[in-house]
């Protein structure tokens, strides 16, 4: 399980340290794609795998099922790790996240997040604004 929020800046080649409280959860190996709420998904193997089946039972004739796929798996690449604890991420990938040096990587329980610092203040603030709201209705999740 991934938990915990850390600041890392990514370099100019496209570079940014995996906290290494994650680097063991994801693996030799692990995809990368884009998210939601512009920022980008990180999965082990297998939890991309559990995804990945998921997504191919979605109805062909849905449209919207049909978008979701290809945004999700046309983003999707897969990454390892270097001896210096780092990701090369592309630049469609940094774009489209808007990663331009100070970054947030935050644990999502089955997955990580990567938020450009700014995008991720936002989004926290905007949140705090409604989370006793959010939290209410969570309730109907018998959470």
């Amino acid at each position: 399980m991934f938990m915990g929020e850390f600041q890392h800046n990514i370099d100019s080649k496209g570079r940014i340290i995996v906290p290494a409280k994650f680097r063991e959860g994801l693996g030799d190996s692990f995809v990368l794609t884009r998210g939601l709420d512009n920022c980008l998904f990180a999965y082990p193997q297998e939890e991309w795998r559990i995804l990945e089946e998921k997504l191919k039972k979605l109805p062909l004739t849905k449209k919207d099922a049909r978008a979701f796929t290809r945004f999700f798996f046309s983003g999707a690449i897969e990454c390892e790790i270097d001896k210096q604890g780092r990701i090369n991420i592309p630049s469609p990938l940094r774009n489209f996240a808007d990663l331009e040096k100070e970054c947030i990587i935050i644990g999502v329980s089955n997955r990580i997040e990567l938020w450009s610092k700014d995008k991720w203040t936002d989004y926290v603030e905007e949140s705090e604004e409604s989370f006793a709201e959010i939290a209410e209705n969570m309730m109907d999740f018998d959470i």
